[in-house]
């Protein structure tokens, strides 16, 4: 339906173009005092921008195939524009002597006259196929964004859920209180970590990246109450390259991966463990590893593991960020635990 779409474009605009040239004719003739049939000026009018109807796919294909950008592209184009304009003038004087009504001047005389006129014709039809293109890329753009926005607001949001879910505050708050009598200093200083992670989160609101250095100090602010809570059952193991420091990362992307090793790999063990941040810059790539000593994946492997919300907002948002470049794996450490690896350019 879209080429049923574009072909009757093509020919609508044709027309019109012939029409238009026709009409341009037809004034002249009758300011000169020439009497002359319209059907003499217009059909052949219509034959000759229909030839141009017909060889526009050609022309859509090699402009698509050499875009307009570069020297090779205009080794390609100047030579199909000669081919192509002397190809329509041979199918135009091989029609005019066919069709008596439509007979015209020789393959030569159309050559010598009309060969500038037909070049031209075929950088307008290249040059409106590449605008057409750039302007069609420029609209899935701005889908692409509006989609990536939307998925960055459900994922700040969630963030913000899970940061006020009343069994996390109830057990953040418990352990405040218990800090009160015997640690005053370090129940104030678990309210501002809360304090300050909820600020963080806000302050973010609206941002698709940010240095690899701030989300570090974000995890460190969630993981910091989440030892309040979990005390000695809660270890944690960080291997930052530094040169990986000022890389962008999508926002709140460690975050979940965290989470998911706290709730599942630590929480359900009464002797708590151990969970490790890696993040590593080599070779134009970023990978940000999160590793729990829990019990890993089922036997099923990943194929079996029921994301939730956190790590399947995680993919998509990579996906719409960098395509296929980006990529989330959940595997089974050696050793035992769960490793989870977000891989993405630098």
């Amino acid at each position: 339906m879209s080429r049923l779409r574009s072909w009757i474009g093509v020919v609508a605009a044709c027309t019109l173009l012939a029409l238009l040239f026709a009409s341009q004719a037809l004034i002249y003739y009758a300011n000169a005092g020439n009497r002359i049939s319209s059907w003499r000026i217009i059909v052949p009018a219509l034959v000759d921008w229909y030839l141009w109807a017909a060889l526009t796919p050609l022309i859509v294909r090699i402009a698509r195939r050499w875009p307009l950008v570069s020297a090779r592209s205009l080794a390609v184009h100047v030579p199909a524009s000669v081919a192509i304009a002397v190809l329509k003038l041979a199918m135009r004087a091989g029609i005019g002597r066919l069709a008596r009504p439509l007979q015209t001047m020789g393959l030569g005389s159309l050559l010598l006259g009309q060969l500038h006129l037909n070049l031209i014709a075929y950088w307008v039809i290249a040059g409106l196929t590449h605008a057409f293109d750039y302007y069609r890329k420029y609209r899935d753009r701005e889908l692409r964004a509006s989609q990536l926005e939307a998925r960055l607001a459900q994922a700040q949001l969630e963030a913000l859920r899970v940061q006020l879910h009343p069994h996390f505050l109830f057990n953040t708050l418990h352990a405040i209180s218990a800090l009160v009598r015997k640690d005053p200093d370090g129940a104030e200083r678990t309210i501002a970590e809360l304090s300050d992670l909820l600020r963080m989160t806000l302050d973010n609101v609206g941002r698709e990246t940010l240095p690899v250095k701030d989300e570090l100090e974000f995890v460190d602010r969630y993981l910091s109450i989440q030892q309040t809570r979990f005390g000695s059952r809660l270890m944690v193991r960080r291997d930052v390259d530094a040169r990986a420091l000022d890389a962008l990362v999508p926002t709140q992307i460690l975050q979940p991966l965290v989470e998911n090793a706290i709730w599942h790999g630590i929480a359900p063990r009464a002797s708590g463990g151990a969970i490790a941040i890696a993040v590593k810059r080599r070779n134009g790539w970023l990978t940000l590893q999160v590793r729990d000593d829990g019990p890993g994946l089922p036997a099923g492997g990943a194929s079996a593991v029921s994301y939730g919300v956190g790590l399947t907002n995680t993919r998509a948002r990579l996906h719409e960020l960098y395509g296929a470049e980006a990529s989330l794996r959940l595997t089974n450490a050696d050793g035992g635990g769960l490793i989870a690896e977000i891989t993405l350019p630098a």
